[in-house]
């Protein structure tokens, strides 16, 4: 199979495309067709392997020493079930999944095998596949982090990185919890953004919103570029900051999943997607994503969509 390969830590020429060997799912995995993938903010950090200090050796025992263990990047993704291994109940053949991969990987490929019992459910019924593809990175991540703030109805929330994968799926969620959403983001995303349910938004180029007078019971930093210190005068009393960055990565279980697929087919939840890559130009995507401004999701199309 094709696979788009991490043959070591640096830039995004690292990755190249490279025939490899076909999985074969054990008893109790199946094999995924996938459809489309994405590239996330994790697969940046391990491709490129800018941890601090601090962190690099124990982070390079767990990554691999010299280049990544788990070669094939990819942590989200969204296919067709080819092939079940014998013990398999729960999914069948040419079953629509979308699914994390987490640690695992191997979104960058055209096929993964996966435990039937992991991170995975049959894809949502009005989603594409490059939709379902790209909406569990960031959904998760967010529903993770506003439930660590506490989230619930009537509560101030800004969501300062708001055109990100993980920062649009944070403004609608924190709307779905009934909370007053404030979204911090450049101008020229605050109208979508406010299309997504925040009911205002402010140019973080323009206005410093922890200066405003504003307080807020959750201020949540969707991209790790801010910090408790500088946002506290922004909290209101027993107010909650929560980060991306040093808050732990977000513990995801089956029932999220399905929880996200109910949200998206009630349309409450949806995918905002950037741009669009072929697999074969995964470099050019990482490339794009690592300047900081992509809004939503970079989706890499991996083979065809069956058809309906």
């Amino acid at each position: 199979m094709k696979a788009m390969v991490c043959t070591t830590y640096g830039p995004p020429d690292v990755l190249q495309l490279q025939e490899v060997e076909t999985c074969k799912p054990k008893d109790r995995e199946i094999r995924v067709k996938i459809v489309a993938t994405t590239v996330t903010a994790g697969d940046i950090r391990v491709r490129s392997f800018n941890s601090p200090l601090l962190f690099w050796l124990p982070m390079r025992l767990v990554l691999g020493i010299r280049k990544p263990r788990k070669p094939i990047l990819g942590v989200e993704m969204a296919g067709v079930v080819d092939e079940t291994g014998k013990s398999v109940t729960r999914f069948k053949k040419g079953d629509p999944v979308f699914a994390l991969t987490g640690m695992r990987f191997g979104g960058y490929a055209e096929y993964v095998c996966l435990p039937e019992d992991g991170l995975i459910g049959l894809k949502p019924d009005n989603a594409t596949y490059e939709e379902a593809a790209s909406i569990l990175f960031g959904a998760t991540t967010a529903l993770y982090f506003l439930r660590k703030g506490g989230i619930r109805s009537g509560h101030k929330v800004a969501i300062y990185g708001a055109s990100g994968s993980v920062g649009t799926a944070a403004v609608q969620l924190a709307r779905y919890f009934g909370a007053d959403v404030t979204a911090i983001c450049s101008a020229a995303n605050a109208e979508w953004v406010k299309a997504l349910g925040a009911d205002r938004a402010v140019d973080y180029a323009k206005e410093d919103f922890t200066t405003s007078g504003e307080r807020y019971d959750i201020v949540f930093d969707a991209v790790g570029k801010s910090s408790k210190s500088v946002c506290r005068k922004a909290l209101a009393p027993n107010g909650t900051f929560v980060t991306v960055d040093g808050q732990g990565i977000a513990k995801v279980v089956p029932e999220h999943i399905a929880f996200i697929k109910e949200l998206m087919e009630a349309g409450r939840l949806r995918s905002v997607i950037d741009r669009r890559y072929p697999l074969e130009r995964v470099p050019e995507a990482h490339g794009y994503v690592e300047q900081g401004h992509k809004k939503g999701n970079v989706v890499i199309t991996v083979t065809a969509a069956p058809e309906a």
